[in-house]
């Protein structure tokens, strides 16, 4: 590939990062780690550019084509389901998404459940698709920081968030009330870059499919 055909990919900062940056060691597409990266957000190769991105901002990277793939939670696409494709389960970062109440509470089940449920998350949409998927009548309250705080002053009745072990849950007096769903790493492509960059774009996917461990 020339270096104004080189594939541009959108990898999340945060927890994902360091799974990401495996992922592309072991595809042998490019081998950097966390420490050479350092402050840098863009790296570029002859074939391969590295735009480091808020994990929330992969898919607007790669709706609008500024990248033409991106490694994103599954959790953000939840709530940014945006035009791109969704390729690859890329099996790691698992998590589950959650409804967590204090450990006091009699709310387990839709049939304990208050007329009129108030949750504290950060991801509204998601919640709100899954307490009206279930008839039940909820008010969502956005918050930016740590949720895990507003069940215990009485802000709301239970909190949605995600969790990998259930540790910080605890450790705030909650409890695991029911799981709406799971997350893992997705590589996610541009409609455009697939249809009009199609050989140079699927050898990365492909590479990348395979160091992830093949069809998933």
């Amino acid at each position: 590939m020339k270096a104004n055909e080189a594939v541009s990919i959108a990898l999340p900062t945060g927890v994902l990062m360091e799974g990401a940056l495996e992922l592309l060691t072991r595809s042998g597409l490019l081998s950097l780690s966390a420490e050479e990266l350092g402050r840098q957000l863009l790296v570029e190769r002859s074939d391969l550019r590295v735009i480091l991105v808020r994990p929330a901002d992969v898919p607007a990277y790669v709706d609008h084509g500024a990248a033409d793939l991106g490694i994103v939670g599954k959790d953000i696409l939840w709530e940014s389901p945006g035009s791109h494709y969704e390729l690859v389960d890329l099996g790691f970062g698992d998590c589950r998404l959650v409804l967590a109440v204090p450990e006091s509470s009699s709310f387990d089940g839709p049939d304990t459940w208050p007329p009129l449920m108030r949750i504290a998350t950060k991801y509204p949409r998601t919640a709100t698709a899954w307490f009206e998927a279930r008839g039940q009548a909820v008010e969502v309250v956005r918050l930016h920081g740590s949720v895990e705080l507003a069940p215990l002053v009485g802000l709301v009745d239970g909190i949605v968030d995600l969790t990998a072990t259930g540790r910080t849950l605890r450790e705030n007096g909650l409890r695991i009330a029911s799981v709406l769903g799971s997350s893992t790493a997705r590589l996610i492509a541009n409609q455009a870059s697939l249809k009009t960059r199609t050989a140079a774009v699927q050898s990365v996917v492909s590479s990348l499919r395979e160091a992830a461990g093949g069809d998933r």
